[in-house]
């Protein structure tokens, strides 16, 4: 499983991060702190597809589309499609982000279920590939993951950090596979160099499929390992999700399925 390294976490970032949850009624872990500011940390800079500057903006979109009056419109409509309008957008996003990917991070956050296959093929036609949809939709899951533990602690959301110029990467793992989902992602085996740190060949035979669904970039799935390990269970040890918690196996069940819920999780 992927450590946190003291490279992946800026030391500003995990001073703010332990100033934001000195601010809870109770005590908040360590690991808490150090896996939302290793993912604070890695937004910030250039990802596989994505510059630094444009992933703080996809994060700041995020949240405003909690606030957006055209989102909301649009989904209480019984065809979503016929209303006319415009997103309203965090003013840093202005001249980063095309509309196309702006509508299509408001609809991750506010209305998942209309992101069908057709979805996904309408915004590779605006010149975006399969790539840049996946490390998109893993900074959605990272932030809103984060500020809803937030929101569930009664702490301040953690700052957008300052972008770190560079360019993404733009390489795609191996060995990817086709057909299962709507895009290609990681066989059920030990992944290729420089890769291998995500799962072994023995734990990928069980690996989530909600993990799988961010393979098409790794770093994706290194933030939802990070954040899971920290705020549900560690990867690998569903069998014994009850050590070093408080809650029991049915509690954290329920509350997942509660958030799942509310969120309009169709997983």
């Amino acid at each position: 499983m992927p450590k946190i390294t003291e490279d992946q976490r800026d030391a500003g970032i995990l001073e703010r991060v332990f100033q934001d949850f000195a601010a809870c009624a109770v005590p908040v872990r360590d690991d808490l702190a150090q896996a939302h500011a290793m993912v604070l940390s890695r937004l910030a800079r250039p990802g596989t597809w994505w510059t630094g500057a444009e992933r703080v903006c996809i994060a700041a979109e995020a949240r405003a589309a909690n606030t957006c009056p055209f989102c909301v419109e649009r989904k209480q409509a019984l065809s979503p499609y016929t209303i006319e309008g415009k997103h309203t957008i965090d003013p840093m996003t202005e001249g980063v982000l095309s509309e196309p990917i702006i509508a299509m991070v408001h609809m991750m956050v506010t209305d998942v279920t209309r992101i069908t296959q057709n979805a996904i093929e309408d915004l590779s036609q605006a010149g975006f590939s399969d790539g840049h949809y996946v490390e998109a939709l893993g900074i959605v899951v990272a932030i809103r993951s984060m500020d809803q533990t937030n929101r569930g602690l009664g702490v301040p959301l953690h700052g957008l950090p300052s972008p770190v110029t560079g360019e993404p990467t733009r390489t795609r793992p191996a060995p990817l596979v086709q057909g299962e989902a709507y895009l290609p992602m990681l066989a059920r085996q030990e992944p290729e160099a420089p890769d291998q740190d995500l799962w072994g060949a023995d734990f990928a035979k069980s690996i989530p499929n909600v993990a799988r669904a961010l393979s098409l970039v790794p770093d994706a799935v290194r933030d939802w390992f990070a954040l899971s390990d920290a705020q549900y269970i560690p990867a690998g040890k569903f069998g014994a999700v009850t050590e070093g918690r408080n809650l029991s196996r049915p509690q954290i069940e329920l509350l997942a399925a509660r958030v799942s819920a509310l969120n309009d999780c169709f997983y």
